[in-house]
């Protein structure tokens, strides 16, 4: 499992990926430097990390 994180998202801060990551330990967090609309900012990077893990 892939979950992407915008390390200054007001809603979901970082603390809550890190929560993830020991609720789902094989889960795979990457953090981004934007916001809650990360996909607005960082499609590239976020698309191809998704093509990367489903591999």
């Amino acid at each position: 499992m892939l979950a992407v994180w915008g390390k200054s998202d007001p809603f979901f801060l970082p603390l809550g990926a890190e929560a993830f990551k020991r609720d789902n330990p094989s889960a795979e967090v990457h953090f981004y430097d934007t916001g809650h609309f990360a996909l607005e900012t960082h499609a590239k990077e976020i698309g191809a990390a998704i093509r990367i893990y489903g591999r």
